[in-house]
């Protein structure tokens, strides 16, 4: 199963659930960016792209109930 088809399952509270994760742990990396420990400057983007999917299912999933 793929990423995408993983988020579509989810309901819209899980997908709640998934971006407030998904922020923790970008907060997380910033931390680590700014005291300059961070060793996968990819898991940045990684995790914007991640959060960007979230956000285009919680749309989706929103627009269809209305």
């Amino acid at each position: 199963m793929s990423k995408n088809d993983d988020l579509r399952s989810k309901s819209v509270e899980e997908l709640d659930k998934e971006l407030l994760e998904l922020r923790r742990a970008q907060f997380g990396l910033r931390m680590q960016l700014a005291t300059q420990s961070l060793t996968k400057n990819s898991e940045v983007e990684r995790l914007r792209r991640q959060i960007a999917r979230v956000h285009t299912f919680l749309a989706q999933k929103k627009a269809s109930a209305k």
